[in-house]
């Protein structure tokens, strides 16, 4: 098929990938245009800008995409479809039926719960056990269109938002391969997304990151996995940010035998009520957070085994107090 794709970050770069490997002809990518990064200020190009260059696929990059010389510009690229994975704009219904078989998007939850920016983070923090792609007809709403075609997959107890959004950048490749050669033969039934089910997110901000430790010690290390790698989970160590990059819960059952604090059922939430060589432990409102990775202010990243051989730490400090 003559395809004109549209998204931006990894994860629409590795969609991009696929339809190129699977033989479908990019006749252009439309992309955000390059931004400037760190303290020199340096352009970077999008990774789909850098997958299209490597390929030698035309770019396209307008500041808005519904502007009348960006839509005129658009319609010179011959399209059966357009595919659209994170590009960061809205498009209008005039593009979204340029093409024979409209527009389709290529979303990394199962619809229709999950519509919106953030779904890879939210099925994390919320504690879902199953996510996946969902192949999307796209309409003038936001993540309101038809299912095509999904694909699932199972969350692991140990994934964070980095590695469960790799497996879905894998997962969304396959799914518009296979969803495409069903469109070309017929073979796509849709399905309209039941309204009671939905739920939309919001794109994550930094202040979510904020650990409360009267919260269940599950809640948190979902928190912790959901935040990894950006924003990051935090809280407060003797007056200075701490960024928690890994943790476990640990059972109500066990919690305290394993914090060697037998009886000692009256410490509060945020309290360190152990410390071994390569942990701490933390008393929450449900069990007790071990503190396995983290990131004092000012310092690198590193495990609790180092950062303990440099920082004293005592049972009775508080984690959450300025």
């Amino acid at each position: 098929m003559k395809i004109v794709f549209m998204g931006t970050p990894d994860y629409a770069a590795g969609a991009l990938e696929a339809l190129i490997k699977d033989g479908h002809e990019i006749t252009a990518v439309v992309t955000q245009p390059d931004k400037p990064k760190g303290r020199s200020k340096e352009l970077q190009f999008p990774p789909v800008k850098e997958c299209a260059l490597r390929h030698g696929i035309p770019v396209f990059q307008p500041v808005r995409i519904k502007r009348p010389e960006a839509v005129a510009e658009l319609a010179k690229y011959p399209a059966d479809v357009f595919v659209v994975a994170a590009f960061g704009q809205i498009l209008s219904q005039e593009i979204l039926d340029m093409p024979k078989y409209g527009s389709i998007n290529i979303h990394a939850s199962l619809l229709p719960k999950y519509r919106g920016a953030s779904p890879i983070q939210h099925v994390i923090i919320d504690g879902e056990a199953v996510t996946g792609v969902t192949i999307m007809q796209m309409d003038a709403g936001i993540d309101t269109g038809d299912m095509l075609y999904k694909k699932e997959i199972a969350i692991a107890d140990d994934d964070t938002f980095e590695t469960l959004h790799d497996k879905l950048t894998v997962l969304g490749g396959e799914a518009i391969v296979e969803a495409l050669r069903l469109l070309e033969t017929g073979g796509l039934k849709p399905e309209k997304q039941n309204e009671a089910e939905s739920s939309h997110v919001s794109l994550i901000d930094k202040s979510m990151g904020k650990m409360d430790f009267s919260k269940p010690a599950a809640v948190l290390d979902r928190l912790v996995r959901g935040m990894n790698p950006w924003p990051s989970a935090y809280t407060v160590y003797k007056g200075k940010q701490m960024k928690i990059w890994r943790a476990k819960p640990l059972a109500k059952s066990a919690d305290l035998a394993a914090a060697s604090v037998a009886g000692n059922t009256a410490a509060k939430p945020g309290e360190i009520v152990a410390v071994g060589k390569d942990f701490f432990d933390v008393a929450t409102g449900d069990g007790v957070l071990r503190i396995l990775e983290l990131q004092l202010e000012g310092k690198k990243r590193m495990n609790a085994h180092d950062f303990l051989l440099g920082v004293k730490v005592q049972c009775g400090e508080m984690l959450g107090e300025a």
